[in-house]
């Protein structure tokens, strides 16, 4: 009994010491004054910033794409915030981050109960459409995308910003 509990012990010490360690990636909180934090962090970087959800059918689809976006540019900083309306559950919106290759990327999740205010710091005129994505450029310039993103357009986005250097 000593030696399995001795082992059981272990394990949870390992456990413990990887999650403490950064091993587990761990989603953000999105509250107010979050986007001007992030927009004024990535001020001359482009960035992709994109918003979804675990409920979200079209983001499903994209989101796998966006991680191979992700993974071929480097030069690209890649933001995802999980704005879903419904039970926004933070284990699955990781989990699905995790199977598209996202995991390694800077990842947030909406935390204030008054979702309208988030998003009206973000946009005014945002009424809670998801998938949106929104591309902050390297001179401060914002272009928006309502609905799923298509990848040639964020390619050709990706050349313009890369040949202003």
């Amino acid at each position: 009994m000593k030696r399995q509990f001795a082992g059981l012990l272990a394990i949870c010490i390992l456990i413990a010491s990887a999650t403490a360690s950064g091993a587990a990636p761990v989603l953000k909180p999105f509250e107010r004054g979050t986007w001007q934090h992030l927009v004024h962090a990535h001020a001359g970087r482009p960035t992709l910033v994109h918003f979804w959800g675990v409920t979200c059918g079209p983001c499903k689809v994209e989101l796998p794409l966006l991680g191979q976006f992700a993974k071929d540019h480097p030069e690209i900083d890649v933001v995802t915030i999980s704005a879903d309306l419904v039970p926004n559950l933070p284990a699955a919106a990781q989990a699905m981050l995790d199977k598209a290759g996202l995991s390694s990327t800077e990842n947030f999740i909406f935390s204030d109960g008054f979702v309208e205010r988030l998003r009206f710091e973000i946009d005014p005129a945002w009424q809670g459409d998801i998938p949106r994505t929104m591309l902050l450029s390297r001179d401060g310039n914002i272009t928006t995308i309502e609905g799923s993103a298509e990848i040639a357009d964020l390619e050709k986005w990706t050349a313009q910003q890369l040949s202003t250097h």
